[in-house]
């Protein structure tokens, strides 16, 4: 009968080559976060482990670049100073029309507080499941976190639908008080919503009660305490943006009034007159008027 003692050793050293052979095959630790290398991260996954990547480059845009959405801007501002200064501040919620200044003004904010400790994390929607983590790893650090969904949107059943539920507002934990959530979305109530589900609503009264599909996709942006709505521009207010833009990249005054005709047609072939549209119109005029400009001066 074999000593108990070298089966051990024996079962020890083919465990330990079996380990040998298995560990090139597993995937690499998720680094540590370097908090001094950036002010803005992106959520990314290696295989079912996520880790924080820094951001070198964040947008350059800044709050003054933002026109003709002054009262959200305002509101949006004043609610992320609160958060900066410790004080009680709101979970938000941006929806609207595409192209109207919602994820840029989150992107401005950073711009206009990283020095006073303001951090952006971006989680891409299908990453959602992960917000606990991700929660976890910001809690008790000394900058204040905005983490940033872009676009957000979900189908019936999304997984990910209740893991930001609860993030919000329905754990039975506090959520830390150096991180928010800033969302974007076209939908208010950031699920589809269906004529048949109106069916199931019921008259209590003189009260109309929701059905529970209903309810169930408001309960979700009503955990979101601020409402910030954008709307499509009108004519004026879509020329005050290019003009914006076309003077940041240089025009004068008057290429700037000769632009007006064309950026109204560059919008009709857009279907849109949006801030977006806006910032590419000039993009391309001020753009074609510079290669004008190397071009006469290598004809000369």
């Amino acid at each position: 009968m074999n000593d108990p003692t070298q089966q051990l050793a024996n079962f020890l050293a083919r465990a330990e080559k079996l380990l040998e052979r298995i560990e090139p095959l597993l995937p690499p630790a998720s680094p540590a976060p370097d908090w001094k290398a950036a002010v803005a991260f992106r959520w990314r996954k290696r295989g079912k482990s996520g880790y924080l990547q820094a951001i070198l480059r964040p947008a350059a845009i800044r709050l003054r670049d933002l026109q003709d959405i002054d009262d959200q801007k305002s509101r949006i501002d004043a609610n992320t100073r609160q958060f900066l200064a410790a004080q009680p501040a709101n979970n938000v919620l941006l929806t609207g029309a595409r192209g109207s200044g919602k994820s840029s003004l989150i992107k401005a904010l950073l711009n206009e507080y990283a020095a006073k400790g303001l951090r952006v994390i971006e989680v891409e929607k299908g990453d959602l499941i992960d917000l606990p983590d991700i929660v976890e790893l910001l809690e008790g650090r000394p900058e204040r976190f905005i983490i940033y969904c872009d676009d957000l949107s979900f189908d019936a059943g999304d997984a990910t639908f209740k893991a930001l539920k609860v993030v919000l507002d329905g754990s039975i934990s506090c959520a830390p008080d150096n991180v928010l959530i800033y969302a974007t979305s076209n939908r208010r109530h950031l699920m589809p919503e269906y004529f048949a589900e109106n069916l199931e609503s019921e008259r209590v009264g003189e009260e109309i009660h929701p059905g529970e599909a209903v309810e169930e996709k408001i309960s979700l942006s009503e955990r979101f305490g601020l409402w910030l709505s954008f709307y499509p521009f009108d004519q004026d207010a879509y020329l005050n943006i290019v003009a914006h833009w076309l003077e940041h990249f240089g025009c004068s005054a008057s290429e700037i009034n000769q632009a007006e005709r064309e950026a109204l047609n560059w919008a009709l072939m857009r279907g849109s007159r949006s801030g977006r549209v806006a910032w590419q119109f000039a993009k391309d005029r001020a753009g074609k008027r510079d290669c004008k400009s190397i071009g006469g001066k290598r004809g000369k």
